[in-house]
């Protein structure tokens, strides 16, 4: 009877003398959550959140990512040792997608909004911006500056910097899975007008285009592009730093050139 008790103490004494093992090496660091960057390289793939947004992240003839976004993702990626995966995101839910690790980054041309900027780690700013009204072309003469604005009916992407701009001045919007559905929307006729961003506006509607009957008119804001990591994330650092070196060699510039965006680069 004293054997069994004894053996019943000692085995006691092993479990409690493991335990205060466990835990000092959490308390040591060893057991402590992987960094983004360790992360990331641990299941090779960089996943990047997206919508389909020409000039910056569209699909070309073989269905494959392209777009000065998405080639820069893609050169980041490749600096990282990994693999390059993009997600289409509904853009009102991107930080709920980003804190869920369904994706790993917003990268899709991605106003620093203060709302963007408190929820995220973000990088410095790399392309400026702005938030463009786009009307048919026939009627754009009347609608030249904010007072014409008042009657129409917005289309703009849920979530997005064009939404909150019309919201802000009490215009009548009606939210959309992205941009190119706000284009859509006024193309069909179901919209008097959309608001988006310039670069959309600039590479998707007037002559050449699939919207040759539509142009943009009244700027209602100027902004900056960044790209947005998880808070905490040393992603945000080494992507800065990536930057700098695309700047340095001049990738970033002869990128921009390909894809129309030149005079919109941030070089401060």
């Amino acid at each position: 009877m004293k054997r069994k008790v004894l053996s019943v103490l000692l085995c006691a004494g092993l479990v409690v003398s493991m335990m205060a093992g466990c835990g000092s090496k959490e308390d040591s660091g060893q057991g402590s959550e992987a960094t983004d960057m360790e992360y990331v390289k641990d299941k090779g793939t960089l996943v990047v959140g997206i919508t389909n947004f020409e000039p910056m992240d569209y699909k070309d003839e073989s269905g494959e990512w392209i777009g000065f976004d998405a080639d820069l993702a893609k050169a980041f990626a490749e600096s990282l040792g990994v693999d390059v995966e993009f997600v289409e995101i509904d853009w009102d839910n991107k930080i709920l997608e980003l804190d869920g690790k369904t994706i790993d980054c917003v990268w899709n041309g991605m106003t620093l909004t203060p709302e963007v900027t408190s929820s995220m780690d973000c990088t410095d700013a790399y392309l400026a911006n702005a938030q463009v009204v786009v009307v048919p072309s026939d009627v754009a003469d009347q609608y030249q500056d904010e007072d014409s604005l008042a009657d129409l009916n917005f289309a703009a992407e849920a979530g997005s910097a064009g939404e909150a701009e019309l919201e802000a001045r009490g215009l009548n919007v009606t939210p959309v899975t992205a941009q190119a559905d706000a284009l859509m929307e006024v193309a069909a006729g179901t919209s008097d007008a959309a608001v988006i961003d310039l670069l959309m506006a600039a590479a998707m509607i007037g002559e050449g285009t699939s919207y040759e009957d539509l142009t943009y008119t009244v700027h209602l804001s100027s902004e900056e592009y960044g790209v947005g990591f998880r808070k905490g994330s040393d992603l945000k650092e080494e992507l800065n730093k990536f930057f700098d070196t695309c700047y340095e060699d001049g990738t970033i510039q002869e990128l921009a050139e390909t894809y129309g965006v030149q005079d919109m680069l941030v070089t401060e």
